[in-house]
């Protein structure tokens, strides 16, 4: 079995592209990006000073994730989902990502978690850092504007009162961050294939990564 690395900024559209190719191939979807939320979880949860490398590491300490065959992620018995997806968590993961050792324990976990072949890891530094050997990796990059209106989309139809302008904010700072952070920044692997999905519909998207996993492995 063949593993694939997406790459990309927030908002991009890493997490549903990377469900519907997992499912076409037959991998498991690893997000790596919810393993750092739920770190930032448990972060918000204890009240801990997310810039504290040594705070941010005590969470691990109370800290039993279950990665399911279908990638959901089950936290301390609980199954997470929609409460490590808004923009405090997410600016909180940032932070807490550019600790050296929170990093280091969360790339060998999902290392050993991919290391049998069969998955799709879609994260930051998946194509430079944690599965530098895929078969496939992938990097999807996305206009800030058109990735703010994707997310205000979704906050509107889930009847969330938000304003575009604060969005476009919170995403252009979490793209500074990822791309300056001292360790691991976000960055495209140099022999990852770029795919620009600004004015793509997902279906475009689907079929340009399955153009590049059909062309580089035996499916």
């Amino acid at each position: 079995m063949f593993n694939v690395a997406i790459d990309g900024p927030s908002a991009a559209g890493k997490s549903t592209i990377s469900k519907i190719i997992a499912n076409k191939y037959n991998l498991v979807k690893l997000d790596t990006g919810a393993m750092y939320r739920i770190v930032a979880l448990l972060v918000s949860r204890n009240n801990l000073d997310v810039n504290s490398e040594e705070a941010v590491l005590s969470v691990f300490d109370n800290m039993d994730l279950e990665v399911m065959a279908n990638g959901d992620m089950i936290l301390n018995g609980a199954l997470i989902r929609d409460e490590i997806r808004n923009d405090e968590i997410s600016m909180l993961a940032s932070t807490a990502s550019k600790h050296e050792l929170v990093r280091a324990r969360l790339v060998k976990l999902q290392q050993d978690i991919a290391k049998a072949g069969g998955y799709l890891l879609e994260g930051r530094d998946i194509g430079t850092v944690v599965l530098k050997d895929a078969e496939v990796k992938i990097y999807l990059e996305a206009d800030s504007e058109v990735r703010a209106q994707r997310r205000y989309d979704e906050y509107i139809a889930n009847n969330l009162d938000v304003a575009f302008a604060d969005i476009k904010q919170d995403i252009e700072k979490r793209d500074y961050q990822d791309k300056n952070r001292e360790h691991s920044p976000l960055r495209q692997a140099d022999d990852a294939v770029l795919i620009d999905v600004s004015h793509l519909s997902i279906d475009e998207v689907v079929d340009a990564i399955s153009a590049v996993i059909d062309s580089k492995v035996v499916v």
